[in-house]
Parts: structure tokens; C-alpha cells; sequence
């Protein structure tokens, strides 16, 4: 295992033991972004559930309204506005100039979809963002409401509460 150039040695993307490893190779292209045969709406449905679900936990722990009756509410209102300031800004970057930059083939990643790296395939993933990111909080949301999550959520808002 040596580190050596990937094609052009002036460009300085390097395979070394780690970015061209399997294990490495197989975690990045199962990542939505890299999976092979995803429409860019499905990629930007599986990013933003991601998203959308663990941005939740934050703003209701955490938030200004987290020792209320509605620091779930507002924690679901919050992500929602975040998942939407988000979806413009990937708007944004899909449409300003010529587009999104397609990323090549290194060592790590063998065929970058070309699909996603269009002004229309950047605008179906983020639309895809927006509805995985509202979703993925949704479901959060229910979580915290379930009876067995409940004690779990009181558990960690104790932990950072100021009274």
C-alpha cells in the first residue's frame, strides 16, 4: 500500500491506503449520493430524512421553548424552517451559473452519477430534500410523543436545562 497519484499528479487527488480502501469505497458509494441507480428525487429523499430526523433532537432539547409544553411543537417547526432555508440554498447553487460542478471518478468513487450533477437533477433533489427533511422530522416528532421515547426525551432536557 503506497500513496500514488490517481491520474494527473499536478491535480493532487492521491489513492492512499485509507480513501481507496474497501471498506471505504463500499461506506461512500452505498451513501445516497453515490448509489447507482437512484433518481436524483429518491437521493434527495434519503438525504433529507437523514436530515430532517436528527435536526429534530436540537431544537427541541435544546430550544428556547425546551421547558414548555411545546418544545416538541416548536422543535418540529424549526427543523421544518431549517429543512426549507436549506432547500433553497441547494436551489441556489443548482441554478446559479453553469450549474452544479460534476464531480470525477477518483479512487474512492469509481462512477459519480451523472444524473444528479444537471440544473434539472439538482432541482429534483432538492425537492426530494425538502420532502424527505419534512417527513423525517414528522416522524421524529411522533417519536418524541410515543410513551416509550417520552421518559427518554424529560431524561435528556434535564441534563441541558438552565433551572
Amino acid at each position: 500500500m503506497t500513496v500514488t497519484s490517481v491520474s494527473d499528479p499536478t491535480v493532487g487527488n492521491l489513492a492512499t491506503p485509507i480513501n481507496s480502501s474497501y471498506f471505504a469505497k463500499a461506506f461512500l458509494n452505498g451513501l445516497p449520493a453515490y448509489r447507482p441507480s437512484l433518481s436524483p428525487n429518491r437521493r434527495g429523499l434519503e438525504v433529507g430524512m437523514a436530515h430532517g430526523f436528527f435536526l429534530y433532537g436540537p431544537f427541541a432539547i435544546c430550544g428556547p421553548l425546551r421547558l414548555t409544553e411545546y418544545a416538541s411543537t416548536a422543535g418540529l417547526l424549526a427543523t421544518i424552517g431549517l429543512v426549507s432555508i436549506l432547500t433553497v440554498c441547494l436551489s441556489i447553487y443548482g441554478t446559479a451559473g453553469k450549474g452544479p460542478n460534476v464531480q470525477p471518478s477518483d479512487a474512492t468513487i469509481d462512477n459519480p452519477p451523472a444524473d444528479l450533477f444537471t440544473k434539472a437533477g439538482w432541482a429534483e433533489f432538492a425537492s426530494g430534500f425538502w420532502l424527505g427533511g419534512c417527513g423525517g422530522a414528522a416522524f421524529a416528532w411522533f417519536l418524541v410523543g410515543t410513551s416509550v421515547v417520552s421518559p427518554l426525551v424529560s431524561l435528556a432536557g434535564g441534563v441541558w436545562s438552565v433551572s
